[in-house]
């Protein structure tokens, strides 16, 4: 069998899935439970991308399409600051098998572009995440506000390659607001459970 038709029978969804899922189950029985839902998200996202029909955003607003699961990508950016926390620098290798996996769920081009938009993004992601003393809940949006606007406008502009006229301000701001959107709500959660924690602390 040539590669061709190798990794087109590894792209069948009956083939690819269980891939996928085997991955997550090591990462999971390991210990590391939000590596492995983060490994798992990447795969998913980029399928989605080409999977899930847009709608389309009024020039009014910037024009171009609105990608409904937009708040999973803004989900799987506060997945990864957990993931980091289990497997510390070891995240950039977590990123390259989602991206692996990612091969055997979508075009080869959106690949690229969101390995590039990962990249950047986990980059600066990394950089408020290790160096930040500031609570959880606080990095969490730190880092969603500091990586989501570059993640989105690299993402999407490399992405436009295959998807004709997707570039479009209203499909780059839509695309943020959902990912901080996403970051909001789970900031908001921890934070709650860090008062709680905090009181639970204090002497009675």
């Amino acid at each position: 069998m040539r590669f061709s038709e190798i990794f087109a029978f590894l792209q069948q969804w009956q083939v690819a899935l269980p891939i996928v899922l085997a991955a997550m189950a090591f990462f999971f029985f390991a210990g590391k439970r939000w590596s492995a839902l983060y490994v798992g998200l990447m795969p998913f996202i980029n399928w989605s991308f080409a999977a899930v029909p847009t709608a389309a955003i009024p020039p009014a607003l910037g024009g171009g399409q609105f990608q409904p699961l937009a708040i999973v990508t803004g989900l799987v950016l506060v997945v990864r600051d957990f993931a980091q926390r289990e497997l510390k620098h070891w995240i950039w290798g977590a990123m390259i098998v989602g991206l692996l996996l990612s091969t055997l769920t979508s075009w080869i081009t959106v690949v690229v572009a969101s390995g590039l938009a990962f990249l950047v993004s986990e980059t600066v992601d990394w950089a408020v995440y290790t160096f930040s003393n500031k609570p959880l809940s606080q990095r969490i949006m730190l880092s969603s506000l500091a990586s989501a606007p570059l993640d989105q406008a690299v993402f999407i502009g490399l992405a436009s390659l295959v998807v004709p006229g997707i570039f479009a301000w209203g499909t780059i701001l839509t695309g943020v607001f959902s990912k901080l959107l996403g970051a909001w709500v789970v900031a908001r959660i921890v934070a709650a459970q860090e008062r709680r924690t905090v009181s639970e602390m204090k002497p009675a």
